[in-house]
């Protein structure tokens, strides 16, 4: 069988879905975006990489199967000029919109292209209590059972410690990046144990290699939790805005959930409430007892 998955960004959405190349079996091809490309090269399972910029080569492909997990039009746009037998995911329907296949409905029913609207899949997301792996497994014919990320080899680093920390979440989540990291970094070194913030890096590689040289790790839900956890690194991860029950956490991962969670659930917008309502002593203690300190 020759196998398309298509999947872009974002970069913790493509390690995830890494899982999948545990399961399928054939000739699998991977089109993703030109960014997040190094993070697909040389993992196992991969016979052929696409970058977008690359897109025109795809086409000189025939599929069994074509696994789309992308829900926007220019990529439903380009997937009706591919060969393929047999979709999963979503595409163009026959009024220029974009829908998906009933196969894939538990997932994309949560999406942004839901059929029952935003405010709803809105609500049956907050509801859900099924991991990303879970959903996509089963829309596939598969029992998900703990099948890990496949990662790149770590570039060099430097930089080692006991605990790293991920104190930024950028600028499309606001609301991920909780307020007192300073705080928590002091109280912890005050402990005796070397603490890091990750720093930004050139190469994502590099990224890697300073998540996998220290002990734990302690974030919101980014791409580093997503880095740990396909490391087998523990990790305490702090959910402000998204979804904590869509995350596996693979027997590593604490999770800490906020109290007003469903208030500020999947909103981009900015409210202090949100990055300060999970006290210090709280992630604090539960990293204390979850990483045996």
């Amino acid at each position: 069988m020759q196998i398309l998955i298509i999947k872009l960004g974002a970069a913790g959405d493509v390690v995830r879905t890494t899982v999948l190349l545990r399961v399928l079996r054939g000739d699998i091809h991977w089109l993703t975006s030109d960014m997040n490309s190094v993070l697909l090269e040389g993992v196992a399972g991969i016979v052929r990489l696409f970058t977008w910029e690359e897109r025109e080569r795809v086409r000189s492909h025939e599929y069994d199967l074509v696994i789309n997990l992308e829900d926007s039009l220019d990529i439903g746009a380009f997937l009706e000029t591919l060969q393929y037998k047999e979709l999963f995911g979503a595409h163009i329907d026959d009024a220029g919109g974009l829908a998906y296949t009933k196969n894939s409905k538990e997932w994309f029913d949560l999406s942004l292209i839901s059929s029952f609207g935003k405010a709803k899949a809105d609500e049956l997301k907050f509801q859900n209590r099924k991991t990303y792996q879970d959903m996509i497994f089963r829309g596939l014919g598969y029992e998900f059972k703990g099948e890990r990320y496949g990662l790149p080899k770590a570039g060099g680093s430097l930089l080692k410690g006991d605990i790293a920390i991920a104190n930024s979440c950028g600028s499309v989540w606001p609301m991920k990046n909780w307020a007192y990291y300073d705080d928590l970094k002091k109280k912890f070194e005050e402990k005796g144990l070397s603490v890091n913030y990750l720093p930004k890096r050139n190469s994502v590689l590099e990224h890697i290699g300073d998540i996998q040289n220290h002990k734990y790790l302690i974030s919101g839900d980014t791409l580093p939790m997503h880095i740990a956890l396909g490391s087998g690194i523990k990790c305490v991860t702090i959910f402000t805005c998204t979804s904590p029950w869509e995350i596996c956490a693979y027997g590593v991962q604490r999770q800490v959930i906020s109290p007003y969670l469903g208030e500020f659930f999947y909103k981009r917008s900015f409210e202090i409430k949100a990055t300060t309502c999970i006290s210090l002593a709280e992630v604090y203690e539960k990293s204390l007892v979850h990483f045996d300190l």
